[in-house]
C-alpha cells in the first residue's frame, strides 16, 4: 500500500486539530452568558431598565432612538426623550440639537447619577450626611408627599431661579424641571430608580411615574444613542463571538496554505545584474570608450547636458534657457564664483561647444570646470 508522503500526512495533522480548536471555542463560547452594558433598554440584567422600557412600550407607546440628535424632530410634538446614565456627555454640536429638541415643544427626562456638564446644571456635595439606614431616604414631591427611596448620589442639584424644584430629601435637590422654549428639562440624580432590579423596591416606581407625568408625553425615545453613538462598543461587538473565531481560524488556515504554495512577504531584492551595468563600472567603461575614441566633443556634451539638468532641478534654472542666457541666474546661485569668471566661463563653454573637435588638454580643462559646477550645484 502507497504511504502518504510526510508532508501530508502533518498538513492533514494540523488541519484536525485546527477543526477541534474551532469546535471547542465554539462550545466554550456558545455557554457562556451574554453580557450587558448598565442603563440600557434591552438589558434583563439587573442593572438594565428592559422591564420599565417594556412597560411602557405596551401601555403607553414607546420605542428606541439610537439615531444622532440631529434627526430628532424640530417641531411641537409633545414628545419624551429619556436618558438613563449616558456613557458620554454629547459634544457642542449634540448639545444644540437636544436644546432645539425641548424649545421646539418636546421633553427630555435625564437620570444622571452627575448630570454636572450637560445643560449648564449645576451640582455639589451635599454638606452634612443625613442619618439613614442602607441609603434609604425620605424624598418629598412639590405637594409635600414622602415617599421611600433609595439614594447613590453623593451629590445633589444646585436649581437656579428660574428651575422649578420637583423632588428634595434631606441633603438637598433631588429633581428639578428647567424651561427650554416651548419644551422642558427634566432631570432626576437617581438613575438606580430605574434599574430592573430596582424598579419594584421602594417608591421607585411611583416617582419615576411623577416625573413622566410632568411632561404628559404623546410618545416616549429611549435614548440609545447616548450609550452608544460614540462608538463605546468596538465595531466587532456587532458580531457574534462563533463568527469571528469562525473568521479568526479563516485567516490562519489561508496563511498557512499560502505559506505551503511558496508565497513570501517580505521586501522586493533587485538582482546585482540588473543593476551593476549602471553604476560605477558602467560610467568607468564608457569614460574609457570616450578617451580611447578620442571622443571628447560627444563626453563634453553629454556632461553639459548633465550639469543643465541638475541646475533646473537644483537652482530652478530652466533647462531650455542657452548658457549665455542664464548668467543673471547663475551670479544669484553660484556663491563661490566672481560675476566676471561667471561670464568668461559661459562664453568658453559656448565656444567649446560648438567646436567639432576638442584636443585632450581642451578636454581635461573644461571637464574639470563642469565638474567643479556639477559639485556645488548638488551641494547647494
Amino acid at each position: 500500500m502507497r504511504k502518504l508522503p510526510i508532508i501530508s500526512r502533518s498538513w492533514m495533522g494540523l488541519t484536525v486539530l485546527l477543526l477541534l480548536f474551532i469546535l471547542i471555542s465554539f462550545f466554550i463560547y456558545s455557554q457562556k452568558p451574554k453580557s450587558y452594558p448598565s442603563y440600557v433598554s434591552d438589558s434583563p440584567a439587573p442593572t438594565g431598565v428592559k422591564a420599565f422600557y417594556t412597560f411602557v412600550k405596551n401601555e403607553i407607546g414607546g420605542k428606541t432612538w439610537s439615531y444622532s440628535p440631529d434627526l430628532l424632530p424640530k417641531e411641537e410634538s409633545h414628545q419624551l426623550l429619556v436618558m438613563v446614565e449616558p456613557f458620554f456627555t454629547p459634544d457642542r454640536k449634540e448639545t444644540k440639537a437636544y436644546l432645539d429638541f425641548m424649545k421646539a415643544g418636546n421633553t427630555i427626562l435625564l437620570f444622571k447619577n452627575n448630570p454636572k456638564g450637560m445643560f449648564d446644571l449645576n451640582t455639589g456635595p451635599f454638606e452634612e450626611s443625613p442619618s439613614t439606614s442602607n441609603d434609604l431616604m425620605s424624598v418629598t414631591n412639590q405637594n409635600h408627599v414622602t415617599f421611600k427611596a433609595e439614594m447613590n448620589s453623593f451629590i445633589r442639584l444646585y436649581p437656579t431661579d428660574k428651575d422649578q424644584l420637583l423632588l428634595k430629601d434631606a441633603a438637598g435637590a433631588v429633581a428639578l424641571k428647567r424651561t427650554y422654549g416651548q419644551g422642558q428639562l427634566i432631570v432626576t440624580i437617581a438613575p438606580e430608580w430605574m434599574t430592573n432590579g430596582n424598579l419594584l423596591n421602594h417608591d421607585h416606581l411611583p416617582l419615576i411615574l411623577s416625573l413622566l407625568d410632568e411632561a404628559k408625553p404623546q410618545n416616549i425615545l429611549f435614548d440609545e444613542y447616548l450609550h452608544t453613538g460614540k462608538g463605546t462598543a468596538g465595531r466587532l461587538a456587532v458580531y457574534p463571538m462563533w463568527f469571528l473565531i469562525l473568521l479568526l481560524q479563516g485567516i490562519l488556515i489561508m496563511i498557512l496554505w499560502l505559506w505551503k504554495k511558496g508565497k513570501r512577504f517580505g521586501p522586493i531584492f533587485t538582482p546585482r545584474e540588473d543593476t551593476v551595468r549602471f553604476s560605477d563600472e558602467g560610467i568607468q567603461a564608457l569614460t574609457a570608450w570616450f578617451i580611447r575614441g578620442s571622443r571628447y566633443q560627444d563626453s563634453i556634451r553629454i556632461q553639459a547636458d548633465y550639469v543643465k539638468h541638475l541646475l533646473q532641478e537644483h537652482w530652478r534654472i530652466p533647462y531650455s534657457k542657452e548658457w549665455r542666457d542664464s548668467i543673471s541666474l547663475l551670479e544669484k546661485k553660484w556663491k563661490q564664483m566672481p560675476s566676471s569668471e561667471i561670464n568668461s566661463f559661459l562664453k568658453g563653454l559656448e565656444i567649446i561647444l560648438e567646436k567639432e573637435k576638442l584636443s585632450k588638454q581642451e578636454y581635461l580643462l573644461w571637464s574639470r570646470k563642469l565638474d567643479r559646477l556639477r559639485k556645488e550645484v548638488n551641494e547647494g
